[in-house]
């Protein structure tokens, strides 16, 4: 049974995957100025598949072999798709908004996958959910269509990368949903590690497809300022944030656990404001504010 919060290391725990989850976008901005942003997100998820697989030993082999395509196909989607899109996004959008975009939507797709996929009843307060936040991101998007703040002071397709980092978390959330029937079948890190590796695979080829990767980009991997911020979105990002997720969802439940969705994404704003001069108006307050209600009440209990 799901435990209310309690004053105790897991308190101090959630902060600490708030602030890891919340910090990794800027990094991520800061290194896609360097290397192209889909080889950028190769990189991350070939390392962290790679630790991931050696952290879950022997229970790396422990793959029904009917859950593999299922395995495969869900890899696909909650990391290629999902991080190509993403990444390539935050090349183009503001670190801040693509936090909000990317995580207060998680919540609000999910309720919808589930609807489709498993045929999950939404609830009347869902349905308000929904419509809370397609009003939420429908505000962000007109103020950058019609040239808002950002808009008006950053790169032209900024529209693109919010409307690709919406895609991309879409993507995620479905390939989430479709991971539910094979996640009882195998420990969670093999299930995470398998998934990060073959998303890492699709994201090499979509790469090497759609960009103009050079030794240049290669030897920039390992170069300042690109190999800190790979090396932060890995180990902080990736292992020590899931790390952390995974032991508040099994202390706390998924509704606790899942409120980082409202403060990661605070704290990536500011630190875009405050290490890169991003712009954060009323117009992207207001937005913020519609998807963190709609957020809240889809992941009400």
């Amino acid at each position: 049974m799901a435990r209310h919060p309690y004053l105790s290391l897991n308190v101090f725990l959630f902060v600490a995957m708030c602030l890891a989850w919340g910090l990794t976008f800027l990094p991520v901005k800061i290194a896609v100025v360097h290397v192209p942003p889909i080889f950028l997100a190769a990189a991350r998820f070939s390392l962290a598949g790679l630790l991931l697989l050696a952290w879950a030993g022997r229970d790396a082999f422990k793959v029904p072999a009917q859950a593999w395509l299922r395995l495969v196909g869900t890899g696909l989607l909650v990391n290629s798709c999902n991080y190509a899109l993403l990444f390539w996004g935050m090349a183009h959008a503001p670190s801040g908004l693509a936090a909000i975009i990317n995580m207060a939507t998680i919540p609000i797709y999910t309720v919808l996958a589930s609807r489709v996929i498993e045929g999950h009843p939404i609830s009347e307060r869902r349905i308000a959910a929904v419509a809370l936040g397609a009003v939420g991101l429908g505000f962000l998007f007109a103020t950058r269509a019609l040239g808002g703040l950002s808009a008006a002071k950053g790169d032209g397709l900024e529209f693109w990368g919010l409307a690709a980092i919406a895609l991309g978390t879409f993507c995620h959330c479905v390939g989430a949903v479709l991971s539910r029937k094979i996640a009882g079948t195998m420990p969670t890190l093999t299930l995470a590690g398998w998934q990060t590796a073959i998303g890492a695979l699709g994201l090499i080829l979509l790469s090497f497809a759609l960009e103009p990767v050079s030794g240049a980009h290669l030897r920039a991997l390992v170069e300042w300022p690109t190999a800190p911020a790979l090396a932060f979105v890995v180990i902080v990002g990736s292992l020590i944030g899931f790390t952390i997720f995974l032991r508040l969802l099994r202390d706390w439940g998924a509704f606790y656990a899942g409120l980082f969705a409202f403060v990661s994404p605070v704290i990536a704003v500011g630190a875009g404001v405050a290490a890169l001069g991003e712009p954060f108006g009323w117009p992207e307050a207001v937005g913020a504010l519609l998807m963190f209600g709609a957020a809240a009440i889809a992941l009400r209990k």
